[in-house]
């Protein structure tokens, strides 16, 4: 196999592996909504003191999305 062919095959694996974390963010923040929001119908009174904890919660997620878009843009551009 041509070196440059394996060099590039590896950066597309590794990009596609790298992107599997926004997924996961998408399904993080669902799940994270869906959890509150069942708490909220459960316990109303509560809720209130949750939503910064729901908050936080969304920052994180989506901030691992975001990481993980990062990594697959170095892989495909930067190495």
């Amino acid at each position: 196999m041509d070196p440059e062919a394996a060099k590039l095959m590896g950066k597309l694996i590794g990009a596609g592996i790298a992107c599997i974390g926004m997924g996961g963010a998408g399904v993080g923040v669902g799940v994270i909504f869906g959890n509150y929001l069942s708490g909220a119908l459960r316990n109303p009174a509560a809720a209130a003191s949750q939503f910064s904890n729901l908050i936080f919660g969304f920052a994180v997620t989506e901030a691992l999305g975001i990481f993980s878009l990062v990594i697959a843009f170095l892989l495909l551009y930067a190495v």
